[in-house]
């Protein structure tokens, strides 16, 4: 590798900085993004596929774990 950080390193180095690996950090944000988006009255498919899921099912299964509900009950709740 030229100039740059190994893939290991880069891992170890952003966990270090951030707390998080690289992948929980991008799966944060992917939820932030579809928790503002359900906010804002988004369907549930172009929340999913616009926050970079790849279907309803996983976004569904990553936001109850993160938030305790799923999206449709969230949105239910926002009513």
């Amino acid at each position: 590798m030229r100039g740059g950080l190994s893939p290991a390193h880069f891992t170890r180095e952003f966990k270090r900085a951030t707390g998080t690996s690289p992948h929980a950090y991008i799966m944060q944000r992917r939820l932030a993004r579809a928790w503002r988006l359900l906010v804002a009255g988004k369907a549930l498919a172009d929340v999913a596929s616009q926050s970079g899921f790849c279907d309803q099912a996983h976004l569904s299964r990553l936001f109850k774990i993160r938030y305790g509900v799923t999206p449709g009950v969230f949105r239910r709740r926002l009513r």
